[in-house]
């Protein structure tokens, strides 16, 4: 793919009017001509359209905007964002969040990570490291540990960070797979994506993931606004169980039926 590489970049939005850093998606794009955004405004009851339409304006040619006429949650948002830009000729596709919790210098990183031919995802990674400057809440950060260890073991798959909203995809006929039903969970829909890369792929965990890459990131900052409460973490153990019984029962049988047969619904 090498240097002329085109990467779409999904950016649910959900009444960010106010946090929305027009200029640093503008700049970011000034600096790359292969970089695209994709904003999708999820039912936004703010002046977030208005925003996003207006980074359209400024540049059309590599700014976007979906409009979707309901609030769907973040999971759904991706999931429009990313069959939409299945109909462009881009090289990869990824999702980012809109707070820019994640600097969007880290693009780069992440592209040359998947130039290498046998990576297919790269996962950005919120791991407290010398010379990295990663602020995050203590207790978020207690609960996000205990999450991801359980969420390691539901997928096989040793990952340390499966919520960070950092993660670009090379574009591939799995991933058109992986995106084509409406996610069952929707705090953790990460989880739910990693684990049907090995079905659509008929794959083990371990074989999948062998092409994927962690990324400790350089910079993430917990921003304030965030629309993600201590209720979310109750939730998203509700949710695990969920996934558990479509992973680890014979409930697995339905949702592979689902997820490989003709029902659109969720």
């Amino acid at each position: 793919m090498g240097t002329m590489r085109k990467t779409r970049i999904i950016i649910p939005c959900y009444n960010e009017s106010l946090r929305l850093n027009q200029q640093a998606f503008l700049h970011a794009l000034d600096q790359d001509a292969r970089l695209s955004f994709l904003f999708v405004d999820d039912g936004s009851t703010d002046d977030t359209l208005s925003v996003l339409n207006a980074v359209k304006t400024s540049n059309p040619g590599q700014a976007d905007v979906l409009s979707l006429k309901k609030n769907a949650g973040k999971a759904e948002a991706v999931r429009q964002g990313m069959l939409h830009s299945f109909h462009g000729s881009f090289d990869y596709i990824g999702y980012w969040d809109a707070d820019l919790a994640t600097p969007l210098s880290e693009i780069e990183h992440f592209c040359r990570l998947l130039d290498s031919v046998d990576t297919e995802l790269v996962i950005g990674s919120r791991v407290r490291l010398l010379g990295r400057n990663i602020e995050r809440s203590p207790m978020k950060h207690y609960l996000g540990r205990v999450f991801a260890t359980f969420a390691s073991l539901l997928l096989d798959i040793g990952v340390f960070d499966t919520q960070c909203g950092a993660k670009i995809f090379k574009n591939s006929a799995a991933l058109h797979q992986v995106f084509a039903k409406p996610f069952k969970v929707k705090w953790t829909f990460d989880v739910e994506m990693f684990a049907r890369f090995p079905l659509v792929q008929h794959a083990s965990p371990c074989e999948t993931c062998a092409k994927w890459v962690e990324t400790p990131l350089n910079e993430w900052v917990d921003v304030k606004g965030s629309k993600v409460s201590l209720m979310d973490y109750f939730v998203s153990g509700f949710e695990y169980c969920l996934l558990f019984y479509y992973l680890r029962t014979p409930g697995r049988k339905t949702y592979e039926k689902y997820l490989f047969g003709t029902a659109t619904g969720s």
